[in-house]
Formats: C-alpha cells, structure tokens, sequence
C-alpha cells in the first residue's frame, strides 16, 4: 500500500463528546426538578476546533499525488501532518479524562468506535480491492486498512485511560514507550500499534489538559504569537523538503524501517512531538470560540473522516489527477478546494442522519443491562 492508505483523523460523538458546562452540573445539583440526565451542552470552541483539523485532514489527503514535483505543496504537507492528527488527538484525550471503563462508557466504546471500525475495515477492503485493482486483499481485522487505523487506536487508548490517571508521572511514561517503539520494527501491523505507540503521548497529553490550559492558548497574545510561528515553521517545512524523511509526522513505522540509524528514533519522537504541540497550540489559539457557520459540522467529524477516504481514494483510480494542469498551483488550490467542501457535506446532519444506523447504532440488544 501507499502512503497514502496508511496515512491518518476524529472520533465518535459519543467518544469526542462535550463535557456539561460547570453552570448545568451545578443546576442538575440544586434544581429538585432537574432530570437526572441532563442535556450536555456543547462547546463551539471545540467543536470548532475539530471541524477545522477535518478539514486539514483532507486537504492532506488531496495533496498526496500533489507532492511529486512541487516543493510547496510537500512543505505544506509535511506542516499539515506534523499538526492535524496531534490536534484530533490531544482533544480526544481531554475528553476521555471522566472515561472510568463503567458498563455504559464501554457500551459507547464497543458502538461508537468498535462497530464503526469493522464496517469501514471491510468496506475499505472492499472498495480498495477495486481502486487499487487488488481483488485478492483479504479482509482481517487486525491489520487496520488506510484510515481505520485511528479507531483502532482510540479504541486502544480510550481502555488504557484508567491506567494514565493511575500512574506519577503518565507523559514521561507515553513518551518513553514511543521512543522505545521507534526502536522495535518486531512490532508488526496487528492492530497498528507501532503508530498507536508512537501517537500515545499526545493522547495522554490531552488526560492531562485542563480548561485553563486551553483559556492560556486562546489569549490575545497567544494569538499573535501564533502568526509568525505558523510562518517560520512554513518556512522550515519548506527548507526540510530536500533534507528530512517527512514519514517521521505519520508515527508509523521505527527508525529502521525508515532506513535511520537506531538513536534517530528516540530523538525523532520528542523533537516531532515538540514540534506538534507547539503547532497545535498554535492552531487552537486561532480556532473561533464562538458559534459559526460550521460550528454544527464539528458534531460530524467522524464521519467526515471515515468517508473522505472513499473519495479520496477513487480520486485517483477516475483519473482525476492526470491532467496537468492539476499539478499546477491552480490545481493544487482547485483540489484543497474541492477536498474542504466534499469533507464539509459529510459532515452536516443530514448524511449524520442517514448513516447514524452503521456509525453510532444503539445495539442494545447486544448487552445487559444494569441498574
């Protein structure tokens, strides 16, 4: 497979879902007649901040064939990928700080992020079988296919959250254990857990986030900050074209399989996970706190995320990149375009409506119930 397949983005809703505000917590407390479960109210902010990173998400994923020839497109590339999945990450982890592994946090696992991930492994398969014109790539459900790999992952995370709040000191830990990954090309494609390993820093990172930390990156100065910081690591991007492996941003595969000497993976970890967060801060301090026009497609990410990749993957098999004219800066514009609105369609109520039977089904036949 290319890297195209085994590149990366959001979460079920129920998965991502919004922390209640502090002013609903506290009225279900001291209001008699408040219903027990009360409605959780959403945050624009990230809500925003998700729609956003989906977005950057596809446009990664068009620029993919872009990037033979074109040095700009590539250190674009290379900048979106050191940023969006760190972003989607880092939030997933801040909102599984309550996830306690309780029969109805897991009953939400098993529908909202297992169940998804099955059908899309089969349908990837499926449908690759015909765009990359492999008709004997067999099915298997260990071996995650193309963007799948991220629920495996989450899946992977999510379990593990109750030992992250356990341990003195969780980011050293994860950060150890994705080092340590970089030097174990053994580890294999089951379950992809060289990337979910190498990625596992970000997402306790998140576990450890608190609102304030976000009200810091959303200052005024922060804002400023943000803007020469996003062009100087432009600008890098652009000058590591020629000298740097960008595949160190897709967490992977070890220092080995990268053709780098072993100490390169160690260094490689903290220095792109430096890097990510100082990015990632930088995007948030940017990202709208309040209602906007997309603010309601933040709700839909995942599905946005899961079925881009059927486009973007028969993008290429319908010819949709030869003429050349689309390896042109005009056609590299026209294909982001195109990218964000596609994404931004698939992520509003409607196709959530539709597809909520297979993405997020109720399968309450399937477990007990307790009281």
């Amino acid at each position: 497979m290319t890297d195209t397949v085994r590149s990366a983005p959001a979460a079920a809703e129920e998965q991502w879902g919004q922390l209640p505000s502090p002013q609903a917590g506290q009225a279900a407390a001291t209001t008699p007649t408040a219903e027990p479960n009360p409605v959780r109210q959403r945050d624009a902010f990230f809500d925003n901040a998700k729609y956003l990173a989906i977005v950057m998400v596809a446009a990664g994923h068009a620029w993919e064939p872009l990037r033979e020839g074109s040095r700009a497109v590539t250190a674009l590339y290379t900048l979106v990928y050191a940023l969006h999945m760190p972003a989607f990450i880092v939030i997933a982890g801040y909102f599984s700080r309550t996830f306690d592994a309780g029969p109805g946090r897991i009953k939400r696992l098993v529908t909202g992020i297992a169940v998804p991930y099955v059908v899309f492994e089969v349908a990837y398969t499926l449908y690759t079988r015909w765009t990359d014109q492999e008709p004997d790539r067999p099915i298997s459900l260990l071996d995650p296919l193309y963007l799948t790999w991220f629920l495996a992952a989450l899946f992977i995370w999510r379990l593990t959250t109750p030992v992250w709040k356990s341990v003195r000191w969780p980011l050293p830990l994860a950060l150890a254990l994705a080092m340590l990954a970089t030097l174990s090309p053994s580890i294999g494609n089951d379950l992809d857990l060289q990337r979910t390993l190498q990625f596992l820093p970000y997402f306790v990172l998140g576990l450890l986030l608190t609102p304030e930390h976000f009200r810091l990156v959303r200052r005024r100065e922060a804002r400023i900050l943000a803007v020469p910081v996003f062009a100087g690591a432009l600008a890098l991007a652009y000058w590591a074209v020629p000298r740097m492996n960008y595949a160190w941003f897709f967490h992977s595969d070890s220092a080995e399989e990268l053709a780098a000497p072993d100490w390169y993976g160690p260094v490689m970890t903290l220095a792109t996970f430096g890097c990510s967060m100082v990015l990632v801060a930088c995007f948030l301090a940017w990202v709208p706190g309040r209602r906007m026009w997309f603010t309601v497609l933040g709700a839909g990410t995942l599905y946005g995320y899961l079925l881009h990749g059927f486009v973007a993957q028969g993008a290429k098999f319908w010819g949709w990149y030869g003429p050349a004219w689309v390896h042109r800066p005009v056609g590299a514009v026209t294909a982001t375009l195109v990218a964000a609105a596609v994404v931004t369609v698939l992520c509003t109520p409607p196709v959530r409506r539709a597809l909520r039977w297979v993405m997020e089904p109720r399968m309450e036949w399937a477990f007990r119930r307790f009281r």
